[in-house]
């Protein structure tokens, strides 16, 4: 086995025991987690949010709670997508791999929230975490193409 099929084994195991860690946290603690990150968006891209209240910040957090927690299902299974392209490829349909393989985690994974205390799995989320996979995969799969055609390019001169 090549060693950048391990270390991508490994990644991609590591990348799952993070997403495991922050499913198995309660209602509570997400929730605070989320709000964390909603102030942060907001100290970037509100002018003069840290002059507002602290009320009106934590307005604005809760506000934008729902797309927080659904952009961080999306990237957090984007990135296993794409650490599982570098598990599977190049055997033939390496992405069709990658793809099926974070589905199965996606739903295994709402399974596992079913026994949080607090959280509840949810098919919708599934289907953003598909989705998220789907364009990492894209992503990288577009990202191999440019450096392939930079190389037969180099080649040919």
């Amino acid at each position: 086995m090549k060693i950048r099929r391990i270390i991508f084994i490994i990644l991609s195991c590591l990348w799952m025991t993070v997403i495991f860690c922050f499913s198995s946290r309660d209602a509570d603690e997400s929730e605070k987690d989320s709000y964390k990150v909603g102030l942060a968006v907001g100290k970037i891209v509100v002018h003069d949010f840290e002059k507002q209240s602290e009320e009106k910040q934590m307005e604005f957090a809760k506000k934008i709670d729902h797309p927080v927690r659904k952009t961080a299902h999306a990237t957090e299974y984007a990135v296993l997508g794409m650490f599982l392209i570098g598990v599977f490829y190049p055997f033939k349909k390496y992405y069709l791999f990658s793809f099926l393989c974070s589905f199965v985690y996606s739903v295994t994974d709402e399974v596992h929230q079913l026994f949080v205390p607090g959280r509840s799995g949810q098919p919708l989320d599934v289907l953003i975490d598909s989705l998220g996979a789907f364009l990492g995969i894209l992503i990288l799969l577009g990202i191999i193409k440019l450096i392939d055609k930079r190389k037969r390019k180099t080649n040919m001169n």
